[in-house]
């Protein structure tokens, strides 16, 4: 897979949009629980009351809470509350204030002055406590006192006191050792109390001082809620935006790498030799350049919507759990561990069946391409139940396969929902107890849990890439192996040009080839001369290597040892696309492209005119047969050519070189599916119209070649007999041998 990754620099803009996009919809999906549990805590719990700190108290209040602060902490709450005294405002300013503080003429008020957060968290840290502590005293009266009081005066009271006297007024007139011990007593029945908590002890006090100056408590909770609710609409739509482009911007580069890739795939087969064919068979390429190509597409667009979203959200989570002042990050532990447990031993199953896939469909691909390919062989020895038998075997391996990885997937999906489940069960169980014995707010354990389902959808999301991964991984190795693989022919570092003299000069020189891995040479000391406008024929038995030392030329296969020149060049040395400008191919299968006639005929030469068509048509011997079809030239050709005939195709194939007015021809067998009435007309042709080309054909008819200014006859790999039809009677056994088979000696006289 890290070699495909270089294919994504061409995406780097659009990767880093999506992780920015992926880290904004991350950052939204983790704040929804924040605020679901603000909602219950401060909307639902607290009244819309958010902390410890009111927005505004009346005086004598707030005398009552200073007597429990520091000299320290009095200074800062004097420093951020204002004092309002109606008697100092204006009339427009007295309206004002008693919009929001109906009461407020009845006795001055203190109005909190700052908005900077950290500073309303040390107000928070400074009020909580002696609110409280106010509220207690307010509610429980003088009862409420003599506890502390007795605390710090060693258990003793301190006297006879009124039912109706002020406990504000005695603590007032209470020495400081007495009120500084008094705290300190205090201070350890909150020490273990949460922060949170502590806040949320205050607002009743706070709620009741609001009611006393005015201040609509209910109006304020519908309020609270709603902006809340309204915050977490925009985050859920802000995340679905984001969503949505990533989406979008995945799909973009997936399939733009796909693009790339089958681009790739494509340029580097159609550079392959015989060579590189040989290694890799048609069906497997097929396979590589589309479904191979599609399971990385897939992986990607994964990789870019999951992979990079899941860790971010992982580690988000765990980070807001941290932060849930909880003692449950045990829960994620357990969680995490039995996740990791449940996909290793699924995987270490399923990751070798996955690897066995591409191979099975390979085995698919190379099996039904077979059975087209031949299918009338197949009907015509009645061997439909064979070759449906031979399927059949490779599509039940096939299908086992992927159903042995559907099962072990189809268990990981209910094993990881009941992991989710019984993690929300043993959350709300511990979490109940934490409520009840007041260490956690309802909220944050409802928060708690929803960080823990996130933290788990991380894991969960990587595990169902995981699924793909794999597959996708062996589709990349085998993509790579085609695109790393050494084309064997290539052009020289530094390419010559081919002499302008001696045009279509071939020179053979002590020539060998033996095929890659093969112990034996093919070819052996070839040596021989074709020259413009002669014809040089090669024949031979089969397997003599005719093919093989046509196919030279082109550069289809280098030569093991010695040289070929043209036109007094080694074409080694020469572009290969200069080489094959030079020459028009005729290969011993008619092949045909899907498109019209005169598409095909224009395969070699695009700008071909009208009379080039019809001229390469005429030698060809292909008119007949052209003109008896309504669209004449225009007449769509099928895949491959089937809805012609093999002599058609032959035909058609020979007008394509013909159209190209090469300085060679190379004819490898191509008029073997010609009758021989055609085949004299065509060859005729040839001689009267292709003067001023080298021509080598290859044949197994003596009747084709016997007119030929040089026939070289091949045995076993080497020249056995080099001349004309009559000298090659007279001196070449071998020749001679073939040429009595096929003909009379009337007819190889005449």
């Amino acid at each position: 897979m890290f070699k495909i990754a270089k294919y994504l620099k061409p995406f780097i803009a659009s990767i880093a949009a999506v992780v920015a996009l992926l880290f904004l919809q991350a950052v939204c999906d983790l704040s929804l629980p924040e605020y679901m549990s603000n909602i219950v805590n401060v909307g639902i719990q607290q009244g819309g009351v958010e902390n410890a700190v009111p927005r505004a108290l009346r005086e004598s209040e707030l005398d009552k809470i200073k007597l429990f602060l520091s000299e320290e902490d009095k200074k800062i709450v004097e420093d951020n509350y204002i004092l309002l005294d109606k008697n100092n405002l204006s009339q427009s300013e007295l309206k004002r204030y008693l919009k929001d503080y109906s009461n407020f003429q009845e006795q001055p008020l203190y109005i909190l002055n700052t908005k900077d957060k950290k500073t309303i968290d040390k107000l928070n840290n400074i009020l909580g406590k002696p609110i409280i502590i106010v509220g207690g005293i307010e509610k429980g009266g003088i009862s409420s006192l003599t506890s502390p009081m007795q605390g710090a005066s060693g258990g003793k009271p301190t006297g006879n006191i009124s039912a109706n006297t002020d406990p504000f007024a005695i603590i007032a007139k209470l020495p400081q050792e007495q009120i500084k011990a008094m705290k300190e007593n205090i201070d350890k029945k909150f020490k273990d109390m949460p922060e949170s908590m502590i806040t949320q002890s205050a607002v009743t006090f706070i709620q009741n001082e609001y009611k006393a100056i005015g201040i609509e408590t209910d109006k304020l909770q519908s309020n609270y809620i709603v902006m809340a609710g309204f915050k977490m609409l925009l985050l859920a739509l802000l995340s679905m935006v984001a969503t949505v482009i990533v989406g979008l911007l995945a799909a973009r580069v997936a399939a733009g790498v796909g693009r790339n890739l089958r681009e790739k795939v494509f340029k580097k087969v159609t550079s392959f030799s015989n060579t590189e064919f040989d290694k890799f068979s048609t069906a497997s390429l097929i396979t590589r350049s589309t479904n191979d190509i599609q399971q990385v597409q897939m992986l990607m667009v994964m990789l870019l919507r999951i992979v990079f979203y899941a860790p971010i959200l992982g580690i988000g989570g765990i980070i807001k759990v941290l932060k849930t002042d909880t003692s449950m990050g045990w829960i994620i532990a357990v969680a995490v561990m039995a996740i990791l447990t449940l996909v290793i031993v699924l995987f270490s199953i399923a990751i070798p069946k996955f690897k066995s896939v591409q191979k099975l469909v390979d085995k698919i691909n190379l099996i039904t391409r077979d059975s087209l390919i031949g299918m009338l062989v197949i009907r015509a020895f009645n061997t439909e139940k064979y070759e449906e038998n031979k399927f059949d075997k490779a599509n039940k391996d096939l299908t086992r396969t992927n159903l042995i990885i559907s099962r072990l997937m189809t268990i990981m999906m209910p094993m990881m929902m009941l992991i989710m489940n019984v993690i929300t069960v043993l959350i709300i169980w511990v979490g109940a107890h934490q409520v009840d014995a007041g260490n956690m707010q309802v909220g944050n354990m409802m928060a708690f849990m929803q960080y823990t389902m996130q933290i788990i959808m991380a894991f969960l999301m990587i595990s169902m890439v995981s699924i793909m991964l794999p597959r996708a991984s062996v589709s990349a190795q085998r993509i790579v192996e085609v695109l790393d693989t050494e084309v064997m022919i290539k052009d020289a570092p530094k390419t010559k040009d081919f002499n302008s003299y001696n045009k279509g000069y071939i020179e053979f020189n002590n020539v060998s080839f033996k095929y890659p891995g093969a112990e034996e040479a093919v070819l052996e000391n070839i040596t021989f001369t074709a020259r413009p406008g002669e014809t040089t024929a090669f024949i031979g038995s089969t397997g003599s290597g005719k093919s093989t030392l046509i196919n030279l030329i082109p550069r289809f296969y280098d030569v093991t040892s010695g040289e070929i020149l043209i036109d007094g060049t080694d074409i080694r040395q020469v572009a290969q696309k200069e080489l094959r400008d030079k020459i028009g191919y005729v290969p011993q299968k008619g092949v045909l492209f899907s498109g019209t006639i005169e598409s095909n005929i224009k395969y070699g030469k695009k700008d071909a005119s009208e009379s080039e068509l019809l001229r390469a048509g005429e030698i060809a011997q292909a008119m007949e047969f052209i003109n008896s079809k309504p669209e004449g030239f225009k007449t769509e050709i099928s895949q491959g050519g089937t809805n012609v005939s093999g002599g058609q195709k032959q035909r058609l194939s020979i007008a394509r070189a013909l159209a190209k007015n090469p300085e060679i021809f190379i004819f490898d067998d191509s008029f073997s599916a010609l009758d021989f009435k055609t085949d004299a007309a065509l060859r005729k042709a040839l001689r009267q119209q292709i003067t001023h080309s080298t021509v080598l054909i290859v044949a197994q008819r003596i009747s084709t070649i016997m007119n030929a200014d040089k026939i070289i006859v091949l045995d076993e790999g080497k020249i056995v007999g080099n001349g004309t039809h009559k000298e090659l009677m007279r001196n070449c056994e071998v020749y001679k041998q073939i040429a009595l088979s096929q003909l009379s000696e009337e007819e190889l006289s005449s």
